[in-house]
């Protein structure tokens, strides 16, 4: 048996009902972030600007929008969890480098949330969308 067969097994095993609440919660908070990226992309694109990838901003952040858009409708569903997960790290993670950098870009409560939520992200990368979930729906109803 594979390790990620393994892992998921493990994490239906040792899944709590309240992480559902958890997964649905952090799915709503990046999907509505990223409505608030679509209604300010020209904030999200000077905050774009003043990093690395400054030659890239436009489309940086039409990608950050719709990925938080799509992976947080995903997260909140349980589909294909572990992959929209794995999408919404690494722009987490430089959320963390950019607020940092330039904190009044979105408000002073922006970097303890973006670390909570890379947080999270990791723990359902992990997990899983566990026992209530259409990942766990489809796995046990394949044809």
């Amino acid at each position: 048996m594979g390790t990620l067969q393994q892992i998921h097994r493990w994490s239906l095993a040792h899944h709590p009902r309240w992480l559902v609440v958890l997964r649905v919660a952090l799915g709503i908070c990046l999907f509505f972030k990223g409505i608030f990226f679509l209604a300010n992309t020209s904030t999200l694109e000077e905050l774009v600007r003043g990093s690395l990838v400054a030659n890239r901003a436009d489309w940086m952040a039409i990608f950050i929008t719709w990925s938080h858009l799509l992976g947080g409708f995903l997260i909140i569903i349980g589909l294909l969890t572990r992959w929209a997960v794995l999408l919404q790290i690494p722009i987490l993670m430089g959320a963390i480098v950019f607020v940092n950098t330039q904190r009044d870009a979105f408000g002073p409560f922006e970097l303890p949330f973006a670390f909570i939520i890379l947080l999270l992200l990791i723990l359902f990368l992990i997990e899983g969308g566990g026992p209530v979930s259409l990942d766990n729906f489809f796995s046990k109803h394949q044809a």
